[in-house]
């Protein structure tokens, strides 16, 4: 299945979801119903009937109205609640967010391997949190969208797993990331919160009786709050049934995506071995085990009747779907001397990458519809390239990323001219625009950005985003001051920083709860046509002067045809135009999306090669549009981009 198949069936999913959620509310509110009619049976010294006939109608329609207004209204507050996304969720299970510039060996062994995974499939780098309250080994990835998405480990986790099954597991998360799973995660904490919530409200009646003076009002008390008390276990039923029924089948796509990501089944399969052999296992012992059992990368909590209410299946099951030769004993024995080794990464750059024209790219061998497939792809071949990409990152600067104005000095050095006469009025730009101190850091941080290859530097954008995103609102505008400073100093903006710009503005204010797409690609034209337009014309050849005209029309034709709109005429690409066009294609349905993509790689590839700024232009809509796209030149290694 493609990236924008897994988002429409993880729609379906949520009407599945909504549509049990219904069959138990109905369920829950006839069982309050038989309690209401039962209490108020006997305390009627004068029935009009014998049983629950003698019951007026009007007390099981109130006792109906309040069960599903109490219920809608706990599932509602619950998901306005969870609008924070991912970093509301791990906050709640107790999480601490690990700060880019950690000390921490093993933190910093978890921060490079979700950078080396985020580069290599196109994802912005999630932020990393560590449950440090919790020794058993378990992970979860949380967020509305892909781009606001964190993933999470237990401390125990970081101390028992190897490098090669931490990476394991990462891959795992990464793969719910891209699969749509984590917004139908989200929504079912909130919604089932609502059909549990009978339950905590039995506990407090018992609790309240204890205090009541009058022996009959407690005994009434007593018995409506031990009834709902039960009632509770039949919203519990039915959210465990739920969470099962949506969550198995999605661990094991979870779990064959991350053995497709890393090409190493010892790696996930070792992980969940380690959850099998050590005490402990995967259990979460935090408050929020039971409401959140289906985030995590093993089985969370312990429940009764396991096969029917697991939300994973069982360790066996997944270590032979993933690793059918996978001897226990015999891995258990190698991984010890690796588990001795010392867990301090170090990043080794090889020699600085020159600069290189934009111009540079490499023959597209892929059709328009095998080129948006690559759309929230995972694999090896990409993990592999983002990490010599990232060991050609200087240690020097991967370490100014790591803080708010470090990183902010670097993306804005990212664009300094290399002609130091162009590049002085670029400074002096910053401190006209009143920000001197700004403009001093990235001088200084521009000694280590001016030899780093065009192809280098949305890599160095998303590694800088980390920092950047925990900034204060003041701190974000200056960064996009400063950029916006830097590139009209010369009176002109190129194709390239017009995608860094809008990249950054757009990473740096992303909505954490995306509105609702379902709209269809023929009723936003005009803002398709402007996006193919844009990209038809970055890929057209300047030095084709006699045929550009005619590539021109090549590519708009392409395009067109797969999106099934009209040729577009635009010529004029003004930043508010494209600013609303990409707006208002948030709104596309997934599958309106894929065309919308595959139209777009149909005008850029036309001319059957793809320039870097191509690639980057396509990155950029991906990353706009909330689908992820990973580096498209990835056979270009990136030593051979210096000068």
């Amino acid at each position: 299945m493609t990236f924008f198949e897994h988002q429409s069936l993880a729609r379906r999913n949520s009407r599945v979801m909504v549509a049990l959620f219904l069959l138990s509310v109905v369920a829950i509110v006839l069982a309050v119903d038989l309690v209401v009619g039962v209490i108020y049976y006997a305390m009627d010294d004068a029935p009009a009937a014998p049983g629950l006939a003698g019951v007026p109608s009007e007390v099981f329609i109130a006792g109906a109205v309040v069960t599903v207004a109490l219920v809608a209204l706990v599932s509602l507050f619950n998901i306005v609640g969870l609008a924070g996304g991912g970093a509301k969720v791990a906050r709640m299970l107790g999480g601490r967010k690990v700060a880019p510039d950690t000390r921490d060996a093993l933190e910093r062994r978890f921060l490079n391997i979700v950078e080396e995974m985020a580069i290599a499939s196109g994802v912005r780098v999630p932020e990393a949190w560590v449950m440090d309250a919790e020794r058993g080994i378990n992970a979860f990835a949380a967020g509305w969208t892909v781009s606001g998405a964190v993933v999470a480990v237990t401390r125990g986790t970081l101390e028992r797993l190897t490098r090669d099954e931490l990476q394991g597991v990462i891959g795992h998360e990464f793969s719910h990331i891209l699969n749509g799973d984590m917004g139908l995660n989200i929504r079912m904490i909130g919604v089932l919160a609502g059909i549990v919530a009978i339950g905590s409200i039995g506990l407090f009646l018992m609790r309240l009786a204890r205090e009541a003076d009058d022996l009959r009002f407690a005994a009434v008390v007593i018995a409506l709050g031990l009834a709902l008390f039960i009632i509770g276990y039949i919203g519990l039923f039915f959210a465990r049934l739920i969470k099962a029924a949506v969550s198995r089948q999605r661990e094991f796509l979870a779990d064959a995506s991350s053995v497709q990501f890393t090409r190493n089944p010892d790696g996930i399969a070792g992980a969940l071995d380690q959850i099998r052999s050590t005490s402990g296992g995967a259990l979460i012992h935090g408050r929020y085990a039971e409401e959140m059992s289906h985030l995590f990368f093993g089985q969370g909590i312990e429940v009764f009747l396991s096969g029917l209410f697991d939300t994973h299946p069982p360790l066996d099951e997944r270590i032979r779907r993933v690793n059918p030769g996978f001897q226990p004993s015999t891995y258990r024995r190698s991984r010890a001397a690796a588990v001795q080794l010392p867990v301090v990464e170090k990043v080794e750059a090889a020699a600085p990458a020159g600069r290189r024209a934009a111009d540079l790219g490499t023959a597209w061998g892929r059709s328009a519809a095998e080129s948006a497939q690559l759309v929230g792809s995972l694999s090896p071949e990409k993990l592999g390239y983002a990490e010599r990409l990232l060991k050609q990152i200087q240690p020097a600067l991967r370490e100014t990323l790591r803080d708010a104005d470090g990183a902010a000095a670097a993306v804005i050095a990212l664009l300094l001219a290399p002609k130091e006469d162009v590049q002085r009025e670029q400074l002096q730009a910053l401190s006209a625009a009143g920000l001197a101190p700004l403009a001093e850091r990235v001088a200084r941080t521009a000694v280590h950005t001016r030899d780093l290859g065009v192809a280098f530097h949305l890599a160095v954008v998303d590694l800088a985003l980390s920092a950047l995103k925990a900034a204060s609102d003041l701190a974000k505008h200056q960064v996009v001051a400063g950029l916006e400073a830097v590139i009209n100093a010369d009176r002109r903006v190129s194709l390239h920083e017009f995608v860094v710009l809008t990249f950054v503005r757009e990473q740096l204010w992303a909505r954490p709860k995306p509105p609702r797409a379902d709209k269809r690609i023929g009723e936003l034209k005009a803002h398709a046509g402007t996006l193919l337009a844009l990209l038809a014309h970055a890929g057209t050849r300047a030095d084709a002067i006699g045929s550009r005209a005619d590539a021109l029309q090549t590519a708009l034709r392409a395009g067109a045809q797969l999106m099934l709109i009209e040729v577009p005429t635009a010529t004029e690409f003004a930043p508010a135009t494209i600013s609303a066009a990409f707006e208002a294609l948030k709104l596309l349905a997934p599958m309106q999306k894929a065309l919308l993509v595959k139209g777009l790689f149909a005008a850029v590839t036309a001319d059957g090669t793809i320039r870097i700024v191509e690639a980057e232009l396509m990155r950029l809509v991906g990353a706009v549009l909330d689908c992820p796209l990973p580096p498209l030149l990835e056979e270009v290694d990136p030593a051979t981009l210096a000068a």
